[in-house]
């Protein structure tokens, strides 16, 4: 039987841990556990056919780290050749009776991609494609993407295998305690992007047990039309002895993946610490339980890489000002590639209160598909705000698609049918929310019927391609009142009828009513109203224009969607009475708000502008000493994102960006002071331990601890216990940061801990990484645990002030 048609009437039981029960096989600490396939496949078939044997209809090969970053094409192909082949044999051997798969499993490649690493997009694609390709010729049956805490990472590998073979794909993320990636994806911005591009079925492993994930499991399932997947750890790990136990046992773990089974969950298994026994267990406490029926939620999302945007009673905002029309100083500014001009506007936009921002670069004169790519990719550096994609060539609208990290916007398409051929199989690969313009060949029609009976072939032709209605919005074309009377009264009863009779979002460029007129403000903030009475979903707009966002809060307000009238009443004590008089709407300089900053290069440091921060630094060094530029500009932006980040109202993307900007800052000063500015705290020496090669955590770390002035010794990954401690004694370090990702590496930094207390006993020894907790850290004898880069930078903060008063 077919595997989707086997999950439509059944629970799907994948299998549990594979690394823990390699070590009881006497796998080596840091030991590459993929080559197990080769030089040990009994024993790699054992593990597999003892969790077929246990109930388990999926079974993982042994690949979670096979590579080209890892193993040479010739290596990696007999990697994955044996995997597939212990996992097939294992299925044969199996004496029991249920279905059996075998999945290609691929993880992380441990490595951020740019702009906040330094692997590019599609070398990952690549990266993952090779194994994929493998995978496929050995003969597995479907490809399991899982433990990803990146979204871009994750679009990256799923692109891969869409793009590599037509096999079904589960895709699963790892979220840690405040239920976000690690990179800031909340569940429902990656249900967004990973339902938009075909994933057949989505969910979220490792990092917790069942109980932790629970909140995050049900998120998927209120927001997913794909079956849901949950392969929880065994709890948390712990240190007994020499040995790595967890603190879920199989009883319960069972019980608890049971509850949410019957909640809806669909495909259920096991991750870290998880054995044959878990999942005997599992299937044994849930094989009573119906598997509750995978129904289509008409939910309509659009996605940026930390949140979702949905849209429902609330209307919509879409800043419309990064778009060259009628814009004088922004066709100056993409003739002459200022990106930073451009930020500045999607900052200010953001500032005003925009859901969307509308992203449109089309000049003539320019490229656009590198520069509308360009654009899109630097926004998202710095701007969590999802995305329109504006352009009306097919060529640049893919290209900014592939690179976007979420579910975009894509503006446009309409009833054209060169117009639908060319824009609908871009959204059905890249996924996204289509702005289906109410035109044909014929033109724009005057009358509302003429324009909702574009709309319904529109919808006919786009379920052709399999995209749903709910990942259509409508916009009805808002034409001059000025030249046409009627206009606006058409427009808006073709709206209300989309919404009404086909149950379709719509969406309108406001602005455009009021060409030609005098006091346009007043005429877009009462259409505007009139729009949204009778169902406006979205509405792409100007956020300096006081009337419509009088309006939006006064709407919000009377519709009963502001709770205690609390943003209305925000909003008014921001703006005086006297804002509500009627002005022109003509281009602006950006509006800044520096009210929370101290200065200009603060609020550039806090955003994210590196070349901007370092303009600003070079013009502020002439009045000012550099030292106190850092002191009281620099380091003071850097807390208030670290304090962002420790709330976690700041993601790490923007975490990342800030240091970066920073560091172009500290650039500046360096090169003014004519290198006699150093490092103005202790020296720390940093490492992955031996066998990890991992590296994101601890350069994350590295960036921040040289922002903050300490003198770092980065020693890299995969590092000797033998090296680091003779680097700490070189040094005479107080500090030493180790990082560890994989449970196979920690009797690594036990060891590396073991040999620090024995040669330099002054070191203090701060230790962090996915399969670590604080409890955990203290069993193996580290000083202290850091949970994330925030965390560590405190307490090396904390250690350096101990040690100035001595």
């Amino acid at each position: 039987m077919k595997l989707c048609e086997y999950l439509k009437e059944s629970t799907v039981y994948l299998d549990g841990g594979m690394g823990t029960l390699l070590q009881a096989e006497g796998l080596a600490p840091g030991e590459f556990p993929e080559r197990w396939n080769v030089t040990h496949p009994d024993t790699v078939t054992k593990i597999h056919r003892d969790y077929y044997d246990a109930g388990s209809n999926i079974v993982c090969t042994n690949t979670f780290g096979a590579n080209i970053l890892k193993f040479s094409k010739d290596e990696l192909d007999k990697i994955i050749g044996a995997a597939v082949a212990n996992a097939r044999r294992a299925a044969e051997q199996s004496h029991s009776a249920q279905e059996k798969w075998v999945a290609l499993d691929i993880g992380p490649t441990g490595k951020l991609l740019k702009p906040y690493g330094d692997l590019d997009f599609e070398d990952a694609v690549a990266v993952y494609a090779e194994t994929v390709r493998l995978g496929v010729k050995h003969g597995v049956d479907l490809i399991f993407i899982e433990t990803m805490n990146d979204s871009y990472e994750t679009k990256a590998a799923l692109l891969a295998v869409k793009e590599s073979c037509e096999l079904p794909v589960f895709v699963s993320n790892a979220y840690g305690e405040d239920g976000k990636l690690m990179t800031g994806a909340s569940p429902s911005a990656m249900v967004a992007m990973l339902e938009g591009m075909g994933a057949d079925a989505i969910g979220i492993n490792c990092s917790l047990g069942p109980r932790a994930l629970a909140s995050v499991a049900k998120e998927y399932l209120k927001y997913a039309s794909v079956p849901v997947i949950l392969k929880p750890n065994a709890g948390l790990p712990r240190a007994v002895g020499n040995k790595t136990v967890y603190d879920v046992l199989p009883d319960e773990f069972a019980e608890d993946v049971s509850e949410l089974i019957a909640k809806g969950v669909r495909i259920a298994g096991g991750c870290c610490g998880t054995t044959p026994d878990y999942i005997s267990a599992l299937v044994s406490a849930s094989k009573n339980i119906t598997p509750v029926p995978v129904k289509k939620k008409d939910i309509t999302l659009v996605s940026s890489y930390t949140h979702a945007v949905v849209f429902d009673l609330a209307p919509v905002l879409i800043g419309e000002r990064i778009n060259p029309t009628g814009k004088k100083r922004f066709k100056d500014a993409l003739r002459a590639g200022d990106i930073d001009y451009i930020l500045r506007e999607g900052i200010a936009q953001q500032e005003k209160g925009v859901h969307i921002l509308d992203v449109n670069v089309g000049l003539p004169e320019i490229d656009e598909t590198r520069m509308l790519t360009e654009v899109v990719c630097e926004l998202q550096a710095i701007l969590d705000l999802p995305l329109q994609i504006d352009t009306s060539d097919p060529v640049a609208m893919e290209s900014a698609l592939r690179r976007y990290n979420g579910k975009a916007m894509i503006n446009s398409v309409n009833g054209k049918k060169e117009s639908m051929e060319a824009v609908f199989p871009l959204a059905k690969k890249y996924g996204g929310l289509i702005v289906a313009l109410t035109l044909d060949e014929d033109g724009i029609p005057e009358t509302a019927e003429g324009r909702v009976a574009i709309a319904k072939r529109i919808l006919a032709e786009a379920k052709k391609y399999g995209i749903d209605k709910k990942d259509i919005i409508f916009d009805t074309l808002a034409m001059t009142v000025s030249a046409d009377t009627n206009a606006a009264k058409e427009t808006l009863r073709a709206l209300g009828t989309i919404r009404r009779e086909l149950g379709a979002n719509t969406s309108l460029g406001v602005s455009n009513v009021s060409f030609g007129l005098p006091s346009r403000d007043t005429i877009n903030g009462t259409f505007f109203a009139l729009a949204l009475n009778e169902g406006l979903s979205a509405a792409i707009m100007n956020p300096y224009s006081h009337e419509m966002m009088k309006t939006y809060y006064a709407y919000r307000a009377l519709a009963g969607l502001d709770v205690n009238c609390s943003d209305f009443i925000s909003f008014a004590e921001k703006e005086p009475a006297t804002a509500t008089v009627a002005v022109p709407v003509v281009e602006k300089p950006i509006r800044e708000d520096k009210s929370e900053y101290g200065s200009e290069l603060q609020r550039a440091v806090v955003k994210g502008l590196k070349d901007i921060a370092a303009q600003l630094t070079a013009e502020m060094i002439r009045r000012v000493p550099p030292l106190t530029v850092v002191q009281e500009h620099i380091i003071p932006a850097l807390n208030t994102v670290g304090i962002g980040f420790e709330n976690k109202t700041v993601y790490l993307p923007q975490l990342l960006m800030s240091a970066e900007a920073a560091k172009s800052a500290f650039e500046v000063i360096k090169s003014e002071m004519s290198g006699t500015h150093s490092a103005d705290k202790c020296a720390i020496v940093i490492a992955t331990v031996k066998g990890d090669i991992h590296d994101i955590g601890k350069n994350i770390v590295k960036l921040l601890l040289e922002n903050y002035g300490f003198a770092v010794t980065d020693l890299g990954r995969d590092v000797e216990p033998e090296r680091i401690v003779k680097e700490v004694v070189r040094l005479h370090a107080p500090i030493v940061g180790l990082s560890a990702l994989m449970t196979t590496t920690v009797p690594y930094m036990q060891e590396t801990i073991s040999l620090l207390r024995r040669d330099a006993p002054w070191c203090k020894i701060i230790v962090g990484g996915a399969v670590l907790t604080k409890e955990y850290s203290s069993a193996i004898g580290a000083d202290a645990y850091g949970k994330d880069a925030m965390e560590a930078v405190r307490l090396a903060m904390d250690i350096n002030s101990a040690l100035s008063k001595e």
